[in-house]
């Protein structure tokens, strides 16, 4: 299939990582190692742009170029990734309907809530114009999938689980044996941690682990902590592990995406809350290599980490059952290996995007098809 890919709120390429660009992004390289031709439609950035009237000269123009532009080549397909109403796709309906292509969005997000703000208005208008005139409409996450359905008909709905390439991320004896020996751990458990250190509720839920690691530090539990991430935070994150760890915290600072496996090949248990974590792409990579996981029983984690198989899921700010938590998994080696060994199985099940955008992309070829024959 020839398909032209776009992401209205944070284009291929963008500078500024995210579970959200890490979804686009795989999306997108599955789809070319699959031998179809991708095109980026556009870099135009939609966020908030209804409330930004100075660039609306430059939507104009960008969708006139996009349309002269499919005009000129064969596309089989438009799909948009993540369309919502903070960035909705203005783009795809238009151009679409002019060459007659079917339109497609991966990720499309509906919530009636947003109608009632006057600040968020016009973004749900514009988002429900964009996911009405959809032909299909994918999503990874089980609410949004209920959601869609008040505004779609069941047939153009499908739920894609979400998921990791579970052969990037793979348990590394030599990796471990190396980052332990660098940071002068030795054969003390490890709990691992990561996020960026931006304001809000990444540098929100590293503060809890550190204190709750504090915690069970000082009512006798030895280990370490390794944190990966880096951001304007880093100084008062820096502080508060200082308090409560001193030289049992290890800040090892922003990894690449490609090389976490090493960083999680480290470690023993995985823990982070995941406040308001949409899906939590961590948690994944973390159980993939073979990590319990702890995190918050919120938003999409409970669909990426099984409870009590693979990790624990904590009821939202319980601190105790949270540090109990990782303290049954420090203190008792047969645990952490019987839920990592299930994690990783879990992950390699339920989670593969091999397979699991296999069967999105056998619906793109059934809509194609359709359009076709039509």
């Amino acid at each position: 299939m020839n398909i032209c890919f776009y992401a209205p709120f944070k284009p291929i390429g963008h500078g500024h990582p995210s579970g959200d660009l890490v979804i686009a992004t795989g999306l997108y390289e599955f789809l070319s190692r699959r031998g179809h031709t991708i095109r980026l439609a556009s870099k135009l950035r939609t966020r908030w742009i209804f409330w930004k009237p100075w660039h609306l000269p430059y939507l104009w123009w960008e969708r006139r170029r996009v349309m002269r532009r499919l005009s000129r080549n064969n596309t089989d397909l438009w799909l948009t990734y993540h369309s919502y109403y903070k960035a909705p796709d203005l783009l795809g309906p238009s151009a679409t309907t002019h060459i007659k292509i079917p339109y497609v969005i991966f990720q499309g997000i509906f919530s009636t809530k947003r109608k009632r703000d006057i600040r968020t208005w016009p973004g749900f208008v514009l988002n429900k114009k964009a996911l009405g005139v959809a032909d299909h409409v994918f999503t990874n996450k089980q609410v949004d999938f209920f959601n869609l359905g008040r505004i779609l008909p069941s047939h153009r709905m499908t739920y894609v689980a979400p998921g990791i390439f579970p052969e990037d991320f793979s348990f590394d004896e030599k990796a471990r044996d190396e980052m332990r020996h660098a940071l002068g751990i030795g054969d003390e458990p490890v709990v691992l941690s990561a996020a960026m250190f931006r304001p809000g509720v990444k540098t929100r839920g590293l503060e809890w682990v550190i204190k709750s690691c504090g915690n069970l530090f000082r009512q006798g539990s030895r280990f370490h902590l390794l944190i990966a991430g880096d951001g304007k935070e880093k100084p008062r994150l820096l502080n508060l592990a200082e308090t409560n760890l001193g030289p049992r915290v290890h800040f090892v600072g922003k990894i690449p995406r490609e090389k976490m496996y090493k960083f999680y090949s480290a470690g023993d248990l995985f823990a982070f809350p995941g406040i308001k974590e949409g899906l939590g792409m961590v948690f994944l990579e973390a159980q993939s290599c073979g990590l319990p996981v702890v995190a918050f029983a919120n938003e999409g984690i409970p669909e990426v980490v099984r409870d009590r198989e693979t990790g624990f899921l904590i009821p939202m700010y319980a601190s105790d059952p949270f540090e109990r938590a990782i303290a049954n998994l420090l203190a008792d080696r047969g645990l952490r290996q019987k839920m990592g060994k299930a994690a990783r199985a879990y992950v390699l099940n339920e989670h593969d995007l091999n397979r699991n955008y296999q069967e999105m992309e056998k619906v793109l070829k059934t809509i194609v098809g359709e359009y076709h024959d039509a």
